[in-house]
């Protein structure tokens, strides 16, 4: 069965239209509605070719920009990575990293391993039952993921391309610690980051909702 079509930004015309536009497909892209009255359909499965566009839309979303900025911001303002050094070209330096990093993360998690363990890299989001339920669903997703066929898998894409990506940043981050504990801990964040993003996907229609933002259902 093929999922219903994905938001755009022309689908909203609201206050804050481009950021509020930009966050939505940023979440949307990446997720799936599970069909609610067809038990037992399945969802139709991402060719490589596919997932490789998903990749590219998820790299230049306006959302990735904006979250490469915010993050070479925090960067600048605590000196991470000293070596950038201050003023603008120190923040255009830690722009570009963090531009680098976001690109690595969605190259690994959406399109290399997934092609490689055939692994659907959406999302599935459950969107009914009770609240408990829901946020289960979510925070679990990063250890459960859809084979192609729509059977459970473990999220392979989500630990492996976590730590490559991590791994990869140390080349071009020269500030950054190394060895196992910081890589560790750098991966354990990235994870409660996607955790987070994931409980936010779920609710994301519910939230639309509530602050009245005409998204198409």
């Amino acid at each position: 069965m093929q999922p219903a079509p994905l938001l755009r930004l022309s689908d909203y015309n609201g206050p804050l239209q481009k950021v509020v536009g930009a966050l939505a497909e940023k979440l949307e892209v990446t997720s799936l509605h599970q069909p609610k009255f067809q038990p037992g359909v399945v969802l139709c499965s991402l060719a490589p070719k596919d997932k490789f566009i998903l990749f590219v839309r998820d790299l230049y979303n306006p959302g990735t920009l904006f979250v490469a900025g915010f993050n070479a911001g925090i960067g600048q303002g605590t000196n991470q990575d000293p070596s950038f050094g201050q003023g603008a070209a120190g923040y255009g330096k830690r722009y570009g990293t963090d531009l680098m990093d976001e690109a690595s993360f969605s190259f690994f998690k959406y399109f290399a391993y997934p092609t490689v363990c055939s692994e659907d890299p959406r999302y599935y989001r459950l969107g009914q039952g009770g609240a408990r339920k829901r946020i289960l669903h979510a925070t679990t997703h990063f250890i459960v993921a859809h084979h192609d066929d729509g059977t459970p898998m473990p999220n392979i894409s989500e630990w492996l391309g976590t730590t490559s990506a991590v791994a990869l940043s140390n080349l071009y981050h020269p500030g950054n610690r190394r060895g196992a504990g910081p890589t560790a801990e750098a991966v354990t964040l990235d994870i409660t980051e996607d955790i987070g993003l994931d409980v936010l996907r779920e609710f994301w229609p519910e939230i639309t909702r509530k602050f009245r933002l005409p998204f198409r259902e």
